[in-house]
């Protein structure tokens, strides 16, 4: 088939994309004979879990990956099209997942002079292209700066940024939020929507499917293959087999299909929570009267504690200053303080930049205080009589993105690696390895000799918390573990945790932006802001104070959200709902007559 459509931008005939494994030497077919066509100006989601295929379309569609067979147009020319590969890569600019892979520079406007450089633009246009280019991301102000002294949700927009100023007629982004808190996601969208507005053809990949649902057209994949193509509402009708394929529908879909089937009268369209919380207010007058057992009625003492619990992680007035007494000096914590009590689940929460992570490793030693201290099991690890190694024993730290850290031939000596720095004998360090491998869920004898890097993206995770669990410590601090999976990576790994807290005896700390998360998991919930400790309460109580966290950057759980939007709109309910049940249980109470007011 040749390009014949001037309309389209995009044109996949029959593509067909295979690589060697390189562990078996076996070939992998990682898009099976796709065909479609993008139009100018559109906006298009394309969603599927982990390994299904949407980041190596996006790469064929890109000129990244060149097809095994079948053939990708963009803009008109044939991505095989050696002699006009600039002119592809500056009609389909491209911007992946994590921002600091694609940062080249050491000032914010150099690396977004970059793309322009390498296509020879003249200097003076540069200029021009890099100053709008920021002032459409509202990055301008920052354009002197460093992009590593940047937040994630900042760093993200110089991204975007450099490949604005190629000018690009169509931007394709892999998972561009899936790093970022609550208000780095909504800056990233309305950038977004910026960007199709002024014409831009967008194509987003993204597990998260509120996003989804704003775009014009979805596709999902799976299996290297498009199984649902069509409008968000089109696609949103298939909930069940959506569902068969391992990913989520919008709150909003999945809250309708429960009040369908409880006898509630809702469209089969409804996507979007404001339009659902529309639907259901139609007839609510007047302004609602509190519901006098809402949860917003309770006082947040911060750092209050259980006085008959034993803490097993202890703050006092903590204070860190990076490059004290030069330039670029900055506070990122200043007087923290709050106990964690053993056997307990706490939820750290905090927009980017808020000072999460300088908080973490201060729980371990990997940073030491500039004022204040860190008491783990009664003793202050700042103390020069303490040794690190069993702080380390005791507070084990698993970062974001754990999988980067694995670095051994098999799984059985990634996950040994740990407790032989310990000191454990080989013996005891299988013996470690084995029931860290299982307590994760994977299958011991099935994995223990295979290459780590040889698993799939949810194995690699498992793999390299097990290497933390396997060194059996006290508490377990987890940073964002569910960050870029998909929706059933992402429920196996919280069930994972659960089960390590059940059976393994463990104190969480939880690092997370996922509110739904927090609400579901959490018996307390720490959030930072600007360095300091912010509240510090159960999560009924941090979030009845809705309004307060928008200002902090942060969100709501989709239910808490849900319940806020109906009461706001009229409708007398109880906005205490942390789950989708309790949401359901609440507006049939309020339907059915049976609530508070």
């Amino acid at each position: 088939m040749s390009y014949t459509n001037k309309e389209d931008i995009i044109q996949i005939d029959h593509l067909l994309f295979q690589y060697q494994q390189e562990e078996t030497k076996e070939t992998v077919t990682a898009i099976k004979d796709v065909s479609f066509t993008l139009k100018r100006g559109s906006f298009t989601a394309i969603i599927g879990r982990n390994g299904s295929g949407k980041s190596t379309l996006a790469k064929n569609i890109n000129a990244l990956l060149l097809p095994t067979e079948g053939t990708v147009y963009v803009n008109g020319y044939d991505t095989r099209d050696k002699d006009h590969l600039w002119e592809i890569r500056q009609s389909a600019g491209m911007v992946f997942q994590n921002p600091d892979n694609q940062l080249v520079s050491s000032i914010v406007e150099d690396d977004v002079a970059f793309g322009p450089e390498n296509l020879g633009i003249e200097p003076q246009e540069i200029r021009r292209r890099v100053d709008e280019a920021l002032k459409k991301v509202n990055m301008y102000q920052h354009r002197k700066r460093s992009p590593h002294h940047l937040s994630g949700g900042q760093k993200q927009r110089v991204a975007i940024a450099g490949v604005v100023a190629m000018r690009p007629e169509c931007i394709i982004l892999d998972e561009p939020t899936a790093m970022l808190d609550p208000k780095g996601r909504a800056q990233v969208m309305d950038i977004i929507h910026q960007l199709h507005q002024e014409g831009i053809t967008i194509v987003l990949i993204t597990h998260f499917m509120d996003e989804a649902a704003q775009a014009d057209r979805i596709i999902i994949m799976d299996d290297g293959d498009v199984v649902l193509d069509g409008t968000p509402r089109e696609v949103f009708l298939h909930g069940g087999k959506i569902r068969q394929l391992y990913l989520d529908v919008p709150f909003a879909v999945e809250m309708a299909e429960h009040l369908r089937d409880a006898g509630i009268d809702v469209p089969e369209d409804v996507i979007e929570t404001p339009e659902l919380v529309q639907y259901l207010c139609g007839d609510c007058v007047g302004t609602a009267i509190a519901a006098e057992r809402c949860a917003a009625t309770d006082t947040c003492p911060d750092g209050a504690t259980d006085a008959a619990a034993t803490p097993v992680v202890e703050v006092k007035h903590l204070r860190h200053v990076f490059s004290p007494g030069l330039p670029f000096e900055s506070v990122a914590l200043d007087d923290v303080n709050f106990t964690i009590e053993k056997n307990s689940f706490t939820a750290l929460i905090g927009h980017t930049g808020s000072g999460k992570s300088t908080l973490i490793q201060h729980l371990n030693g990997l940073l030491k205080p500039t004022d204040g201290s860190v008491w783990i099991d009664g003793e202050n690890i700042g103390d020069g009589k303490v040794k690190l190694r069993d702080i380390r024993r005791k507070v084990g730290l698993v970062f974001q993105y754990p999988e980067y850290q694995l670095f051994e031939e098999t799984v059985l000596k990634d996950v040994c690696y740990g407790p032989l720095n310990l000191g454990f004998s080989q013996e005891e360090a299988e013996a470690r390895a084995k029931r860290a491998i299982e307590l994760v869920g994977l299958d011991f004898e099935e994995v223990k000799d295979r290459s780590p890097f040889a698993l799939s993206g949810g194995q690699k995770r498992r793999v390299a918390i097990a290497g933390v669990i396997a060194m059996e410590p006290e508490v377990l601090i987890l940073d964002e573990p569910t960050a870029g999976l998909d929706p059933k990576s992402h429920r196996d790994i919280l069930l994972m945790i659960e089960t390590i807290k059940k059976e393994g005896g463990v104190t969480i700390l939880l690092v997370s932006h996922n509110m739904g998360d927090v609400a579901r998991l959490a018996d307390r919930v720490l959030v930072m802001d600007g360095g300091r400790l912010w509240m510090n309460g159960t999560p009924h109580q941090v979030f009845s104070r809705a309004e307060e966290l928008s200002e902090i950057g942060l969100g709501l759980p989709p239910a808490t959200e849900f319940m806020y939007r109906l009461k706001l709109a009229g409708a007398p309910v109880d906005t205490s709902a942390l789950t989708v049940q309790d949401a359901l249980n609440a507006v049939l109470e309020w339907k059915r007559g049976e609530g508070p007011c």
